[in-house]
């Protein structure tokens, strides 16, 4: 077994929550000591770091990412490194995404740019949508601004090294939307002393997903409703209060932008007809994750020259990745890695990410680098 095996499974054995990833950042930061790094940056949006390695020749800033969290899954497997916090487990992947870019940093240690500059960051809280904001939010980030950024995420489903890229939008935007109504409870016997919020929520239930899909045209828009309640499990009173929650998926930021306002405008209406007051929270929210054509042909060409087999995809990835955030700031492309054909599916209490994968990301990612950088 490889020492970078070894590594992604120490840190599958201890995982940690977004926002609560200090003995992961602790890790990495060790392993890099070993790799001596121009310049270090910790504490970035929480528990993230960066590393970078200089060349005296001007030339860009070249980025690799990985995430540092885990997620709130019992997990199920019985091999000797799974986890040992309960309730807590590496079901996206992210020890490998972790370990590919430590293989990464020590070829390029061995091999450092000729000009510009590399930086690995591993980020936090991806699993809920907040670290690449806070990355990017932070004063330190103006010290490694990238010109190009790279990521990958492994998918399940697909046969082992393969690639999936996409120019253009590659994971939808999306985000949780709770639908609070306040009316006025009641007796029971005499409902209509109150305000009662079930006539606008049996109504949003039903019309939302339709007008969802009213606004597709040439981009994937889309409802999915998630929870519903109302009042208190008392057979005396009638309900003065409810809440609905969906969320709302879309191909690119501005078809988000009109879900929202659609929602948000019909939402008011049925609050104002039956004199309701409401109140909407977003939580989990991602934009969508774009790459830029440039950067998704280097990918594509860099697994090509590796041996991976590379599939054009016609339309994004449902399931969104906080990537964009920092895709948005520099030319960027993110490219999904076939986990295998019978693999258990990320978020699954059984799923343990391939170490194969190690070496072949490993590669791809140096491919990329020593073009743009040597």
């Amino acid at each position: 077994m490889s020492q970078w095996a070894l590594q992604r499974q120490h840190l599958h054995k201890y995982p940690e929550l977004s926002g609560e990833e200090h003995a992961t950042a602790q890790y990495i930061l060790d392993q890099f000591a070993n790799f001596a790094p121009d310049r270090t940056y910790i504490n970035l949006g929480g528990d993230g770091i960066a590393f970078c390695f200089d060349a005296k020749e001007e030339g860009p800033n070249v980025l690799f990412r990985a995430e540092l969290d885990a997620l709130p899954i019992q997990e199920v497997n019985h091999f000797a490194h799974r986890s040992v916090n309960d309730g807590v487990s590496h079901k996206c992947g992210h020890d490998g995404h972790m370990a590919i870019l430590m293989a990464l940093a020590e070829v390029v240690a061995q091999n450092l740019p000729n000009r510009g500059s590399v930086t690995f960051l591993f980020q936090p809280a991806e699993e809920t949508g907040e670290g690449a904001i806070a990355v990017v939010q932070d004063a330190q980030f103006e010290q490694f601004y990238p010109d190009y950024c790279f990521a990958l995420h492994n998918l399940p489903g697909h046969a082992l090294g393969d690639v999936l890229i996409r120019k253009g939008s590659f994971n939808c935007a999306s985000r949780g939307m709770t639908i609070n109504f306040v009316g006025r409870t009641a007796h029971a016997a005499y409902p209509e002393s109150g305000i009662s919020p079930a006539l606008a929520l049996a109504d949003l239930m039903q019309s939302l997903p339709a007008l969802a899909a009213s606004l597709q045209s040439d981009e994937l828009i889309m409802l999915t409703l998630i929870h519903c309640s109302m009042g208190e499990e008392a057979f005396g009173t009638a309900a003065g209060a409810g809440k609905l929650l969906v969320t709302l998926r879309s191909e690119t930021n501005q078809g988000m932008q009109l879900l929202i306002d659609k929602v948000t405008e019909k939402v008011k209406l049925l609050a104002s007809r039956d004199k309701l007051s409401v109140n909407i929270e977003w939580q989990d929210v991602f934009n969508a994750s774009v790459n830029d054509e440039e950067c998704a042909q280097r990918v594509a060409d860099a697994a090509n020259h590796c041996g991976n087999n590379v599939i054009w995809l016609d339309e994004p990835l449902r399931w969104s990745e906080d990537f964009g955030a920092l895709s948005q700031t520099a030319k960027g492309a993110m490219f999904a890695f076939g986990a295998g054909l019978d693999s258990p599916q990320i978020h699954n209490p059984d799923y343990d990410f391939p170490d194969e994968l190690i070496n072949q990301g490993r590669d791809i990612f140096f491919k990329i680098y020593a073009d743009l950088l040597r």
